[in-house]
């Protein structure tokens, strides 16, 4: 049975209020260290490239170890494959990448969700992921 999306949604904020400490000792730290022990600062691409796989790290070793981000374990929701085994890695993969537009496009993938036969995300029907209740 799929989790609804309030709750779905729910787990999502949370994540972002997790990610902000994350991000804040894994991005914010080291390059604000940098520039003043050295008077330099990372040009922005270098900052987003580092912000990419600070999220991606997390996203991607949460999923594939349980299958459970932190808010996910709170919410007592898990990402599987469609079949209900773990995600492969291409999967992973390929959900974190759809996450983004599937967000950006004004939540048009979010949106998707209510008019899914299974109510799943746009990035999940693409991926060959779903999010279930955990057991």
């Amino acid at each position: 049975m799929t989790p609804s999306l309030g709750r779905r949604l729910a787990s999502a904020a949370y994540d972002s209020l997790l990610l902000l400490g994350v991000v804040a000792v894994a991005l914010v730290l080291p390059h604000t260290l940098i520039g003043l022990l050295f008077h330099v600062i990372a040009p922005g691409p270098v900052l987003v490239a580092h912000l990419i796989i600070v999220l991606a790290c997390y996203f991607l070793w949460h999923w594939r170890h349980g299958g459970q981000t932190l808010a996910m374990q709170t919410w007592k929701i898990r990402l599987t494959s469609v079949t209900g085994a773990a995600p492969s890695w291409r999967q992973l993969i390929l959900r974190f990448l759809l996450i983004w537009p599937s967000i950006g496009c004004y939540g048009a993938g979010l949106v998707w969700a209510l008019f899914d036969r299974d109510r799943q995300f746009l990035h999940d029907r693409l991926a060959g992921t779903r999010i279930v209740f955990k057991r």
